[in-house]
């Protein structure tokens, strides 16, 4: 069942309005989309919040204005950065039947064997851009790492297929390796070296311009 959130249009748009809005416990917003102008509205921090955890990041709402009901999701939102409380959201209505295209989180689940043997994984994208239906689009992808061993990397290409979604990143995009603890020490101790490389250059022209 669709969780529904009922919002109320926005007549006043000066900053004091909004301020007096969040004062009341309330989220101003837009919402914009399939068959609806743009139309300033706000609705209930509280009921927003129990909404998204309840369906998601990308879960699909039943936004109520006025009486008419649309499906929209959560296409943006702005957080204030010392508080990190949302101060204004927009909502994309969409139409059910269309597909649209999301940003969605990559979980790596299980205990990879590489990791067992000493490795370390290493996950080289949190996010990937999917496209489906709004009803089809997940709140994560999850990649199975169990079978991956040292060395061996997990691509886009090795996931295609396994789901009911499209995955629009190339195909040779790495999401997970599994690298050998010696090649971190490797890769620390050649930082090392390279750091002192400019200042034996840097004398050898010295040593040249003095000639």
């Amino acid at each position: 069942m669709t969780a529904v959130l009922q919002a109320t249009e926005r007549k006043e748009l000066r900053g004091s309005a909004l301020t007096e809005i969040r004062r009341g416990g309330n989220i101003p917003a837009v919402v914009y989309g399939s068959k609806l102008k743009s139309t300033p509205i706000y609705f209930s921090e509280a009921d927003f919040t129990k909404i998204i955890r309840r369906v998601g990041r990308n879960g699909v709402i039943s936004l109520d204005l006025g009486g008419n009901k649309h499906n929209v999701v959560l296409s943006d939102y702005q957080a204030d950065p010392i508080k990190n409380d949302i101060i204004h959201v927009d909502l994309l209505a969409v139409d059910m039947s269309q597909e649209i295209t999301a940003n969605v989180r990559v979980n790596l689940t299980g205990d990879a064997a590489g990791v067992k043997d000493g490795g370390v994984m290493q996950q080289s994208v949190h996010e990937v851009s999917v496209t489906a239906t709004p009803d089809k689009i997940p709140q994560t992808v999850d990649v199975d790492v169990t079978s991956l061993q040292v060395n061996e990397t997990i691509t886009v290409a090795d996931i295609l297929g396994t789901y009911g979604y499209k995955i629009n990143d190339p195909e040779d995009t790495v999401i997970a390796s599994i690298l050998p603890p010696k090649q971190e020490e490797e890769i620390d101790s050649g930082e090392e070296q390279e750091a002192g490389s400019p200042e034996n250059e840097e004398g050898r022209e010295t040593e040249a311009s003095g000639e």
